[in-house]
């Protein structure tokens, strides 16, 4: 029985990689064990605390040398899989070695560091998949920074944008999330080694020192205290994991309205047998929005399990700790499957701009309201303005005539101010607009590399 759907054989395709799945696999997880047991025996090598024949002897050893089914069995009972891991790789051990392994270490130190190990690997990955999103977004923003597009606010027709302009923004909301990256990769990428409390006692005055050629063995960061119930790094980095399918999630939203029948504006790239029906041949159902709007519907919840585990008892905690280990290989597992969809969509989105522009006239005018309420605003005061336009707008509701001409039926229009009205009809104004602002989020975003 497969619990996360990112673990199954029938599910997980969907909606994780499967760099991301094997990054989170049984063996991975045991590999990590594995090379954090042996960098701790090279820094208590060099400290005179272990023999350099232990390093040796853990280095040799791979996860097909465990039988992982037998290691689940142990774990039920231990309720910690580096219990009987330990076990396990004691036994393989020469028995001269066998005192000095695992010396001054407790179980939640191996755990806590083979996940820092891990998601380095995941970060990875995801650094790739924001930097090809974030590229494929502004070269779409770029090539439609003019395109006449419908703004709508609250589902309704409001104003004339650019599709560039709307490009940008999902961009920008993404780039505001990559910025992060780097400062939760800190956070994330830390060593743990307390011992059985924290205080690394067993190591006596040269617990520090080992624990700094710990953390410098792995390439990850250390910590002055320990962290075993100190668990901000682990909340902050589901955080951000759903923060970053949620700016992703901005975009599928969109492109599942902007691709209904009714607006048919854009439209997801297609391949053979992507997006059927199995019971309607014509259907092309939009499978990479689906697939991000689901993993940001799961990801908050399990953001939310991160969080609440920060409320550890003590130095080390019954349960919640327990907990990440079903929330962060699922988030982690969730944000791959998106970011993969968002590129997908970033470098392969199908835009008809002449669909736009055709949906532009569909209110016959009303887009425009704005601009003849401000044309209007200095000579009859803006609340007779916007009072006059609005009472047009009805007729164009009510008799299916254009603005322009039920305004022309207003004689409370000064003469003086006709002319004005009509222009305020010109798209011109929008588009550049749209385009000036779209022109600065790529700036923006170009000018700051660094923080990606």
């Amino acid at each position: 029985m497969t619990f996360a759907a990112i673990d199954s054989s029938l599910l997980g395709p969907l909606f994780a990689t499967d760099a991301m799945r094997a990054v989170f696999s049984d063996e991975s997880r045991l590999a990590a064990m594995l090379k954090a047991e042996a960098a701790l025996a090279r820094a208590g090598a060099k400290h005179g605390l272990a023999p350099k024949a232990l390093a040796v002897a853990l280095e040799k050893m791979t996860p097909a040398d465990f039988d992982l089914g037998l290691l689940g069995v142990k774990t039920a009972d231990a309720g910690v899989v580096a219990i009987p891991f330990v076990k396990a790789v004691e036994a393989k051990l020469p028995e001269k070695l066998r005192p000095h392994f695992h010396h001054g270490t407790t179980s939640q130190d191996i755990v806590d560091t083979s996940n820092a190990l891990l998601m380095r690997r995941a970060l990875d990955l995801i650094e790739a998949d924001l930097a090809a999103i974030t590229a494929g977004l502004a070269q779409l923003a770029r090539t439609h920074r003019r395109a006449p597009q419908v703004g709508r606010s609250y589902g309704q027709h409001a104003a004339p944008i650019t599709f560039g302009f709307a490009v940008a923004g999902w961009l920008s909301g993404i780039a505001e999330a990559a910025n992060d990256y780097a400062r939760v990769r800190r956070l994330a990428l830390a060593a743990s080694l307390g011992g059985p409390v924290g205080t690394l006692a067993a190591l006596g005055e040269k617990g520090p020192a080992v624990a700094e050629d710990f953390a410098a063995e792995l390439g990850l960061e250390t910590t002055a205290i320990a962290w075993h119930t100190s668990r901000n790094r682990i909340a902050a980095t589901g955080a951000w994991l759903a923060i970053l399918v949620g700016s992703l999630a901005k975009i599928a939203t969109d492109v599942v309205h902007l691709s209904s029948t009714e607006v048919g504006e854009v439209s997801e790239p297609h391949a053979a047998g992507r997006g059927g029906s199995s019971a309607m041949p014509h259907k092309r159902n939009p499978v990479s929005s689906t697939v991000i709007l689901a993993a940001h519907a799961a990801s908050s919840g399990l953001a939310g399990t991160l969080i609440a585990s920060m409320a550890a008892a003590g130095q080390r905690s019954a349960g919640a700790w327990h907990a990440e280990w079903h929330a962060l290989p699922q988030l982690f597992g969730l944000a791959s499957g998106a970011l993969r969809e968002a590129r997908a969509l970033a470098e392969g989105l199908v835009v008809d701009a002449s669909r736009m522009r055709a949906n532009l006239d569909l209110t016959k005018g009303l887009l425009f309201s704005d601009a003849v309420a401000a044309v209007l605003a200095p000579g009859l005061g803006r609340d007779a303005a916007h009072r006059l336009v609005a009472e047009a707008a009805d007729s164009v509701r009510e008799t299916g005539i254009p603005l322009g001409s039920a305004l022309e039926e207003k004689p409370e229009i000064p003469a003086a101010l006709r002319n004005a009205v009509t222009a305020a009809f010109d798209l011109t104004p929008a588009l550049d607009a749209g385009a000036a602002m779209t022109d600065r989020a790529l700036a923006a975003f170009k000018s700051n590399p660094k923080k990606r």
